[in-house]
């Protein structure tokens, strides 16, 4: 399957007049979501929210249909959250942990995971363990087989990176997991939507996702997958009565399924949007987008080593569409700024996500360093983008100064937005 290029700009109405690089931090939607989120927004104003989320509840249970299929799983496996982040909190704080036990992560870690480790920590007794990279600069699938005991907890890492192109070889630590009977958390906020995901062929317990990046939906718009035989040892760290049912007076029952994780309040509109964003996604092919992104990726660094003073550090055997690079002599917030006065749109976060290791940069979207500014960029085509731009050109940068993914562990932390 190949991409109708051309239908796929026709479909996003940012084509007409940015060449948007910030993919990988939220992408430009396509109209089909854009109609469904408005359609449903205008239907709140005419007859009211409640009366319109009950018109419109075959749209909103889509979103459940949707991002099972996309994720190989069964409906019942899946709640539909605010945010990327709140499905993993949601997921990482359910799980019970004791003194001595231990959490092995990768040294490409979020920040915000990190922070949540070392919370848990703190609390519990636990200790928190960085596994080293291997030679390409992921994490060695070697070394964690190596790491795991009968005093590991959990194995949790990231898919794909705020700090650039590598993608970490899920289902390879999906096996260690599984040979060794410990759950498994998967951060697949960077990946969804940018490469075909099955739970099962990764081997992941637990999966959080984002709608606003790759999968082109709308912000505030996230999942999670959790795998039904983990379902019910796991109770979430808060509850009302979406999760549970006040049974009796001294008593309540969660849910089932995965909505235990769910809230009752909910933005309708956006599982809507979500709903028909994957439903895109997967009808133009991940595989096929996968290959694009992939290629347009690859033709970028490509290009970016041929222009003078500029670096590129993006790591890992396999390598997604998040291009990271240093240009001498050159701010990341001057990239940003020569960029939006040529109609080129890129970001820049506004709070710390991932603190620097001690060695060279890579990165990639819209989560930001521990450190002082610095003269890094990040870019993250999507499937639709136009080639990069020729030797010397400053046409394709993004502005985002990246956090670095390789060399010495943090003695500490790492993670998102």
């Amino acid at each position: 399957m190949t991409i109708d290029i051309d239908r796929a700009r026709r479909d996003t109405l940012g084509c007409e007049h940015v060449l948007h690089l910030n993919n990988a931090g939220a992408a430009l939607m396509p109209r089909p979501v854009v109609d469904a989120m408005i359609g449903h927004l205008r239907r709140e104003a005419e007859i009211g929210g409640y009366e319109a989320a009950d018109e419109a509840d075959a749209a909103i249970e889509h979103a459940y249909d949707a991002a099972a299929s996309l994720l190989g799983c069964a409906p019942h496996e899946i709640a539909v959250v605010e945010t990327a982040t709140r499905a993993w909190d949601m997921a990482f704080y359910s799980l019970r942990f004791s003194p001595g036990d231990r959490i092995l992560t990768a040294m490409a870690e979020y920040a915000s995971n990190y922070i949540a480790y070392l919370q848990v920590a703190r609390r519990t007794g636990a200790v928190v363990e960085v596994v080293p990279n291997d030679e390409h600069g992921q994490i060695s699938v070697d070394a964690l087989r190596r790491a795991v005991d009968d005093r590991v907890k959990l194995i949790s890492i990231t898919h794909v990176p705020t700090n650039g192109g590598l993608v970490n070889p899920a289902a390879a630590v999906g096996r260690v997991a599984r040979d060794a009977g410990v759950p498994y958390l998967l951060d697949a906020c960077q990946s969804v939507g940018q490469m075909p995901l099955h739970v099962d062929e990764i081997g992941c317990d637990l999966l959080s996702a984002t709608g606003r990046k790759y999968l082109r939906g709308p912000r505030a718009t996230g999942f999670l997958y959790v795998r039904r035989a983990l379902l019910e040892r796991l109770e979430p760290p808060f509850l009302d009565l979406r999760a549970a049912v006040w049974v009796a007076r001294d008593r309540f029952e969660m849910r089932a399924d995965a909505r235990r994780f769910e809230n009752w309040e909910t933005n309708c509109a956006g599982k809507i949007g979500l709903g028909v964003a994957i439903d895109y996604a997967r009808a133009l092919g991940l595989e096929a987008i996968r290959d694009r992104v992939y290629a347009l990726g690859a033709r970028l660094r490509a290009r970016l080593r041929e222009c003078a003073g500029v670096a590129v550090h993006d790591l890992g055997a396999e390598r997604c569409g998040i291009v990271t690079f240093v240009k001498d002599g050159l701010e990341a917030d001057e990239v940003k700024a020569r960029l939006a006065a040529s109609s080129r749109s890129c970001g820049r976060p506004s709070t710390t996500t991932t603190p620097r290791t001690r060695s060279s940069g890579s990165a990639g979207r819209s989560r930001r360093w521990a450190e002082p500014p610095g003269r890094q960029g990040a870019v993250a085509p999507r499937a639709g983008a136009r080639g990069p731009a020729p030797p010397g050109s400053r046409a394709r940068r993004s502005g985002r100064r990246p956090p670095r993914s390789h060399g010495r562990g943090p003695p500490g932390c790492r993670r998102r937005p």
